[in-house]
């Protein structure tokens, strides 16, 4: 079983799997659940002090990630505002929202793309395989957040929701 990232571009869309070991219910609430976010959302060095979840269609989610991190240089105790509004949830299968980057009132951050992300989960053999579909409204739009470093960040993310499902698997 890998635990790497598998992407492709199609034009202005985004397609991540990973495969991760632990059963599609827990994974499925690792991404609707406000405790189990706060221990896993955003890359290394980054926590989040705010996690408003309202987890239903329409439902808004309203996040703060802070880096903590001083070895990040001019990124530690930057803030980073993003807000998802849910359209569809079939529970443990699929989650569609739109993510924004917004501020601290919630106010959507208009200079900054938006992203239509479809998200699934499949049983497999060894556990969950997560695919997250990002659709851009452009191929500029989806090249702004690569640039940005979303990648990197994806995967920080990623590898901290495996050990987060590790360890609370451990527990259970």
């Amino acid at each position: 079983m890998t635990n790497q990232i598998v992407s492709k571009v199609e034009g202005k869309v985004l397609v991540l799997e990973r495969e991760f070991n632990a059963p599609r219910e827990l994974v499925f609430q690792a991404f609707t659940q406000a405790e189990h976010l706060k221990h896993w959302w955003g890359p290394r060095g980054w926590t989040l002090p705010v996690c408003h979840l309202d987890f239903r269609v329409g439902g808004v989610w309203h996040y703060c990630m802070k880096c903590e991190d001083k070895n990040q240089g001019e990124y530690y105790g930057m803030e980073s505002w993003g807000k998802a509004v849910y359209r569809e949830i079939a529970e443990p299968e699929k989650i569609v929202y739109v993510d924004y980057f917004s501020d601290a009132e919630g106010n959507v951050a208009e200079n900054m793309p938006e992203t239509l992300v479809t998200l699934t989960f499949i049983d497999t053999d060894g556990g969950t395989k997560v695919i997250n579909r990002g659709e851009y409204a452009s191929v500029e739009g989806l090249q702004q957040v690569l640039d940005m470093g979303m990648m990197e960040g994806i995967t920080d993310t990623w590898n901290r929701l495996d050990e987060h499902l590790e360890s609370i698997g451990q527990k259970g």
